[in-house]
C-alpha cells in the first residue's frame, strides 16, 4: 500500500512539473508572438554584382594604361545607364525555388511573385530557377499556380533548370514560355506515386484490435493501421490514375508539342535527352543566360525571407515532441501522394 501511495505521489509531482513547464512555454510563446520577426523582402542587383566581378578581375590583370581606359569606360557606362528611363528599360526579375517533398518553399514563392507583379510589366521578364525532385500534389499544384500568375499578366516567364526539375518540379517548369536546362540536369518524371505502410497484420498478430469509423464509402480507402480491402485498394489506385491524368493534361496544355505517350511514363531524362523529347527548349545554364542579359538589362533578384519568431520555434519544438510521442501517427493520405 505504501508503495502504491509513493508511486501516486511521484506521478502527481511529475504531472505538476510538466504542467508548470508547459505553462511557462505557452506564456513565453504568447509574449513572443507580438515581438516576432516580420517576413522580409530582399532585393539584390545581380547585374551590378557581375560588373563588380569584371572590374575586380580586370583591375588585377591589365596594365595602368588599360586600367585608366577601363575606368573611363565604366564611368561612361554609368552615365549612359543613368540617362536611360527606368520605366522604358526592360527589367529581369529573378526568383529561386528550392523544393522539398512538402513544397515548403511555396510560402516564399507566393510572396515573391506577388512582389514582382506589383512592378513588372509585359516588356519585362521573370526568370525562375527551379530545383526540385517533386513532392506532394497540392503543394506543387499551388507552386505551379503561382507561376501561372506571371503568364496571366502577359509577362514572359523563363524557367531555368540547373540540377533537377522532376515530377512536381516539372509541373512548375512546364508553365514557362521558355525552359532552359543544363546538359545533365534531370527532367521529366511525369507520374504519380503513393507510399502507404500498413501494420494491420502486426496488430492482429499481437491481438490488438483496431477499429476505424468513417461516414462515406471512400472516406478512407487505405490506411496505416486498418485492414486494406480489395474495394478500398482499387479506389485508391483509381485516384492515383486520376491524378496522373490531371498531371498529363496540365503539361499538355502548356507544352502541346509533347507526345504524352512517350514522356508521361514516370521516367526522367537528362538535359541532352530532354530537349530531343521536347521537354525543354534550350540547353543552357542559368549562369550563362543571366550573364548575357546583364550586359544590357537590370537583373533584380527577389527573395522573401521569413524569420521564425520565438513562438513559432517553440511551436515547432512542441510539434516534434508530440510526433515523437506517437500522438500524430495517422496523417491524411492525400499528403502521401507525390508528383
Amino acid at each position: 500500500m505504501d508503495a502504491l501511495q509513493s508511486i501516486g505521489v511521484f506521478a502527481a509531482q511529475t504531472f505538476l512539473i510538466l504542467f508548470a513547464v508547459l505553462t511557462v512555454i505557452i506564456v513565453i510563446a504568447l509574449i513572443a508572438t507580438k515581438a516576432g520577426h516580420k517576413p522580409e523582402l530582399k532585393v539584390e542587383l545581380i547585374h551590378k554584382k557581375y560588373k563588380h566581378f569584371r572590374q575586380i578581375l580586370k583591375s588585377n590583370i591589365v596594365n595602368k594604361a588599360e586600367l585608366k581606359e577601363l575606368k573611363k569606360k565604366l564611368k561612361a557606362d554609368r552615365k549612359a545607364q543613368d540617362g536611360k528611363s527606368s520605366t522604358d528599360a526592360k527589367k529581369i526579375f529573378l526568383i529561386d525555388f528550392e523544393g522539398d517533398v512538402k513544397a515548403t518553399s511555396v510560402d516564399s514563392l507566393r510572396e515573391e511573385i506577388t512582389a514582382v507583379l506589383t512592378v513588372a510589366t509585359p516588356q519585362d521578364e521573370v526568370i525562375v530557377r527551379v530545383e526540385s525532385p517533386g513532392g506532394v500534389v497540392h503543394g506543387y499544384g499551388l507552386a505551379a499556380s503561382q507561376l501561372l500568375r506571371v503568364r496571366e499578366k502577359n509577362i514572359p516567364l523563363t524557367v531555368c533548370i540547373d540540377k533537377v526539375a522532376a515530377s512536381g518540379g516539372y509541373l512548375m517548369s512546364c508553365t514557362a514560355n521558355k525552359i532552359l536546362c543544363a546538359p545533365f540536369a534531370i527532367v521529366g518524371s511525369i507520374g504519380v506515386v503513393a507510399q502507404v505502410p500498413n501494420f494491420n497484420k502486426v496488430l492482429r498478430k499481437h491481438d490488438v484490435e483496431y477499429k476505424e469509423y468513417t461516414a462515406g464509402d471512400y472516406k478512407r480507402t487505405v490506411s496505416i493501421l486498418g485492414e486494406i480491402t480489395e474495394k478500398g485498394e482499387e479506389k485508391f489506385k483509381q485516384q492515383l490514375e486520376e491524378t496522373h491524368i490531371l498531371f498529363k493534361n496540365f503539361v499538355q496544355k502548356f507544352r502541346p508539342q509533347l507526345v504524352l505517350e512517350d514522356v508521361a511514363t514516370g521516367e526522367y531524362w537528362y538535359g541532352e535527352q530532354a530537349i530531343l523529347k521536347g521537354l525543354v527548349d534550350e540547353i543552357r545554364t542559368s549562369d550563362d543566360y543571366l550573364l548575357a542579359l546583364a550586359e544590357n538589362h537590370q537583373i533584380v533578384k527577389v527573395t522573401h525571407e521569413h524569420h521564425a519568431s520565438i513562438s513559432e520555434k517553440l511551436t515547432g519544438i512542441v510539434g516534434k515532441a508530440v510526433r515523437k510521442g506517437g500522438l500524430a501517427i495517422v496523417e491524411d493520405l492525400e499528403s502521401r501522394r507525390f508528383l
